[in-house]
């Protein structure tokens, strides 16, 4: 294996009906600029900053320049709203406000993205919503729990009776 590694060999295909020093030395002229210009372009790709999509942090944001607005959200559970931000494709980043006893959450995005957001902020309310109104109703293991505390307490008259109607 070491050996393989060490003796690399370059195959490169010239055709032509007469093989000259010349056209062996253009041929690998050629082939060197190719592998230049090829490190190069790779270079450069690495080069360009890769625009971040979706969650990031408020320098990221600030630093595109398409003008940065942000919301004020109280609710603690920022998760759902980060999840239905993603399913919107907003590119967004949440800051914690600690200085109020419960702590807020500033959600800041581009200008650009507000309907989006706009989208994404109704359908957090409505879930936020029905998860209300689902809490207002008594759960059932509550209500079983309940009753077995009534029949617990619940007076039985234990006495046979061995009477007999006639």
């Amino acid at each position: 294996m070491q050996e393989e590694v060490e003796n690399r060999t370059l195959t490169l295909v010239v055709s032509g009906t007469k093989f000259t020093g010349r056209l062996m030395k253009a041929a690998i002229t050629k082939y060197l600029a190719h592998r230049k210009e090829k490190k190069l372009q790779k270079q450069r790709s690495r080069d360009t900053p890769v625009i971040p999509h979706g969650k990031q942090t408020v320098k990221q944001l600030i630093g595109q320049n398409q003008g940065v607005s942000n919301i004020e959200i109280t609710d603690p559970s920022i998760k759902e709203f980060e999840k239905i931000a993603r399913k919107y494709g907003v590119d967004y980043a949440v800051k914690k406000d600690r200085s109020s006893s419960p702590p807020k959450y500033l959600i800041f995005f581009k200008g650009r993205d507000a309907d989006a957001l706009t989208a994404a902020f109704t359908e957090y309310t409505g879930k936020k919503v029905r998860k209300a109104e689902k809490s207002e109703r008594p759960s059932v293991l509550a209500k079983l729990s309940q009753f077995k505390e009534l029949v617990k307490h619940a007076v039985v008259d234990r006495n046979k009776r061995k009477e007999l109607e006639r």
